[in-house]
């Protein structure tokens, strides 16, 4: 890696795409946001992710919060976007507009509707590679692309520099374990983050260099206080954190009857406006939003850890 290859290691938010009640794109709400999570002490910020409902975006919208994001960080923490799409030749289409607009780096999945081999999937990700100028990353998530990518793909993209690092949201604990023992085996060619919200204490002792939380849009500061207590070996700060960050994951067991979709980002857009962080809790068009029972049960959850506004109590 050269001197400017942005590092991507920490707590890294996939920042949530706030949206107006007619369903475009908050961009106030949204530099709010990204100062927020920058003044809690994250080390990157990942646009464009599934907790951005990127899938619901055009490709201007994409853009378009994309630019948003990289001109209020203002270069204080690198930005990774992603660039997923049906096929390498759209992936990459997609990844050269984001790279134009300001992305340090792109991350892609396996590509999506198409059924392909393990050799296919891997020249998908050296055809996107090679369109750009950053470095590449892969996301691996067969929840929304399902196909998984193996241990051995992702060592052998590493090994070739077609990859730099893995988000990984297989939820897949022991597939894991095995790339952190198998990456370290191979000299690290890879940076692995998790994508699992409620282990990354465990993840970080069997060696993963940092975190991807959704709920890290609610409340930030806890996991960075986690992966500094990783970081100087803390263990049982660490888990006590983890543990408080699990409390407040519980606001995602509260709605009933919903989408993924609408759950799980739904949950964190309930409690981000309950918080004063974004300013609508609007979710992507034809995306059901929370109930009013469902949001308060959120709210009371945030109640109960003191993490309302003491006008919101």
């Amino acid at each position: 890696m050269s001197a400017s290859t942005p590092t991507f290691t920490g707590v890294i938010p996939p920042v949530a795409t706030p949206m107006l009640p007619d369903h475009t794109i908050d961009h106030a709400s949204l530099e709010r946001l990204v100062d927020h999570l920058i003044s809690a002490g994250v080390s990157g910020l990942f646009a464009l992710g599934s907790t951005g409902e990127t899938a619901y975006l055009t490709d201007d919208q994409r853009v378009a919060v994309l630019r948003t994001i990289v001109a209020t960080s203002e270069g204080r923490v690198p930005v990774i976007a992603g660039a997923i799409e049906l096929t390498a030749a759209r992936t990459a289409e997609l990844a050269q507009k984001l790279v134009a607009a300001g992305a340090d780096a792109i991350v892609t999945t396996a590509p999506l509707y198409t059924l392909n081999s393990q050799a296919e999937i891997a020249e998908h990700f050296r055809t996107v590679a090679a369109a750009i100028g950053v470095p590449l990353w892969a996301y691996d998530v067969p929840v929304r692309v399902h196909s998984k990518l193996s241990l051995e793909l992702l060592l052998q993209l590493g090994s070739e520099g077609v990859i730099h690092g893995v988000k990984d949201s297989s939820g897949d604990d022991v597939g894991f374990r095995r790339l952190l023992a198998a990456n370290e085996a191979a000299g690290r060619p890879l940076t692995l983050l998790t994508g699992h919200e409620m282990v990354v204490d465990a993840m970080l002792l069997a060696g993963a260099d940092g975190v991807v939380p959704g709920l890290a849009n609610v409340e930030a500061e806890g996991y960075v206080r986690l992966f500094a207590a990783a970081g100087r070996g803390d263990w049982d700060a660490a888990r006590t954190e983890q543990e408080r960050i699990n409390r407040i994951f519980d606001i995602v067991f509260q709605p009933a009857g919903l989408s993924g979709d609408a759950t799980g980002v739904g949950a964190f857009k309930a409690a981000m406006h309950a918080r004063g962080l974004i300013d609508h809790a609007t979710m992507a068009n034809t995306v059901e939003s929370l109930d009013d029972a469902a949001v308060q049960r959120v709210r009371g959850i945030l109640a109960e850890l003191e993490l309302l506004p003491a006008a919101v109590v």
